[in-house]
């Protein structure tokens, strides 16, 4: 009886972790982890917080109790056999690509999906989502995109300004040459 309370205590811990996990996580992702020793799974582990990330091993039934409505939404399928879940909590991209390093690297670890903003993902979709570039190096393009079009139009006004510049110079000259001739009456 007392093992049974403290199995249900823990049990509950478990659920109300991973719920609060999942709710400050930017995005998460399920893998299987079968054939990992401690050793490799300390070193996913040290590579995933490195990317602001945490790991961790839960029953499938725990997982999909903690998860509630998202995992009736899509996740079941991939709460089949040994799960690990990843929790995404900086740069989604960054953690998608150190699991997907972790994998190859490893040929044990093998990624099942993900939920990103919502939506359910697939092994595929977490592996070109590991395929971006970093979060700062797709804000420095859409920055660069953005500036283009305003340098653009700077240069046309200059354009324009310069040959305005130009043209008024041309009429200053035309007025000084007209004022320093005789006129024909004189």
């Amino acid at each position: 009886m007392v093992h049974e309370r403290a199995g249900l205590a823990k049990k509950r811990a478990v659920v109300e972790g991973v719920g609060q996990r999942l709710q400050r996580s930017q995005a998460v992702f399920l893998t299987d982890f079968r054939g990992l020793n401690v050793a490799a799974m300390t070193r996913l582990r040290r590579r995933l917080r490195e990317s602001q990330a945490e790991y961790l091993v839960a029953k499938n039934t725990l997982i999909r109790r903690a998860a509630g409505d998202l995992a009736k939404d899509g996740l079941e399928p991939l709460l089949q056999g040994p799960t690990g879940i990843c929790f995404a909590y900086g740069d989604p991209v960054a953690v998608a690509k150190a699991l997907a390093e972790f994998a190859r690297e490893s040929r044990i670890l093998a990624i099942k999906g993900g939920v990103l903003q919502g939506r359910v993902l697939s092994s595929a979709d977490v592996e070109t989502l590991a395929q971006l570039p970093p979060r700062d190096v797709l804000l420095a393009q859409a920055l660069g995109m953005m500036k283009a079009p305003m340098s653009g139009l700077v240069a046309a006004l200059s354009g324009v300004m310069r040959k305005l510049v130009v043209a008024l110079e041309e009429i200053r000259k035309q007025k000084e040459a007209a004022g320093a001739q005789p006129t024909a009456a004189g």
